[in-house]
């Protein structure tokens, strides 16, 4: 006895103005889900779930983009409805997107306000597993020289040589940096360590006449970040 045909569900099925790509085309991609973009990447679901559907289980799953990247590849190819395939196209736009927000822009980036700061580094390290340091260079137009991780390891006294981190921006002849590092707790909270090795960085910038004009901290999660010179912490 034959088997009852068992139907994939596709985007197609779908009524027109619940299609996420139909709906990308008419209002732009910032108004899709994470599910919904999913969706648009996976094409096709599985048998009982639309593609819309396996995108919600997976965000459900992982709860956030920056897990989802996190994932490894060979537990994402084990999510029902995924695959090789399309493991590697959800990994490899999350890499894309990883990659745009750190490529340098064409016109000079000016930075004037802590947001504009995070704005370059949150994406990539809000998903960090272990505390990175890394200094953001500046000229005396606080326009972007350059960004470097200069530091991998718990940020304490007793373990970061500030004289280490103005060797890029003594390469680099920068007058200015601002100093960031991620807690991967995902609390941004500042510790009394993250407060001791401020002081002391200002006190080596001062020397070196490189002005740190902040030192900032990346949790997990949107708007989640501390700027430590706007709750005067380590900063006379």
């Amino acid at each position: 006895m034959n088997e009852p045909f068992k139907p994939v569900y596709r985007i197609a099925d779908l009524v027109a103005e619940e299609r996420p790509r139909e709906r990308l085309e008419r209002w732009g991609s910032q108004v899709l889900s994470n599910a919904e973009l999913l969706a648009i990447l996976l094409r096709v679901g599985v048998t009982g779930e639309s593609a819309v559907q396996v995108g919600q289980r997976l965000m459900s799953k992982y709860q956030t983009l920056a897990k989802l990247h996190q994932a490894p590849f060979e537990e994402l190819c084990n999510q029902h409805g995924i695959g090789k395939a399309k493991a590697a196209q959800i990994k490899a736009a999350i890499e894309l997107g990883k990659r745009m927000a750190e490529e340098p822009a064409e016109k000079h980036v000016i930075i004037s306000r802590p947001e504009d700061a995070v704005a370059l580094v949150a994406f990539d390290m809000s998903a960090l597993e272990q505390e990175h340091l890394r200094v953001l260079l500046l000229d005396t137009r606080n326009q972007l020289l350059d960004i470097v991780e200069v530091y991998k390891g718990s940020v304490n006294t007793s373990q970061v040589h500030v004289g280490e981190l103005f060797k890029p921006a003594i390469r680099r002849n920068a007058s200015a940096m601002i100093v960031v590092h991620n807690h991967p707790s995902g609390d941004p909270t500042p510790s009394p360590d993250d407060i001791a090795v401020t002081r002391s960085i200002i006190q080596a910038g001062k020397l070196l006449d490189v002005d740190v004009l902040d030192h900032m901290i990346i949790g997990r999660g949107k708007g989640k970040w501390v700027s430590l010179k706007e709750r005067g912490l380590g900063f006379g």
